[in-house]
């Protein structure tokens, strides 16, 4: 089995609907929130993910350029929303496509 994405591969996911991007809160348990988004660039698929509690906040990125995911932690949740947003804004910008936003994947 190969560990390279076969170019013959189809990538046609459809559409993701623009409603679903303004969402600040998804999932909220004991003050603790979860947003999990998936891009798409070409043959890439890149993860970005937020969690936030009362104190404080992290902030997870999967790039498939980079040999080890990063972590980001922060002591102001707002400081946190506001860099998850504009690092969102700044894939699309160029040329990531949201196939995923929402709660965590699991299973």
């Amino acid at each position: 089995m190969s560990s390279e994405l076969d170019d013959s591969q189809d990538w046609e996911l459809g559409e993701f609907d623009e409603s679903l991007e303004e969402f600040d809160e998804f999932d909220v348990r004991d003050g603790v929130t979860h947003r999990t988004v998936i891009l798409r660039k070409e043959h890439m698929v890149a993860l970005l993910c937020l969690k936030t509690a009362t104190v404080g906040a992290a902030i997870c990125r999967v790039d498939p350029r980079e040999s080890m995911p990063a972590v980001q932690i922060y002591d102001d949740v707002s400081a946190a929303k506001e860099w998850f947003t504009k690092s969102l804004r700044t894939s699309r910008e160029n040329g990531w496509h949201l196939i995923y936003d929402g709660l965590p994947l699991k299973g």
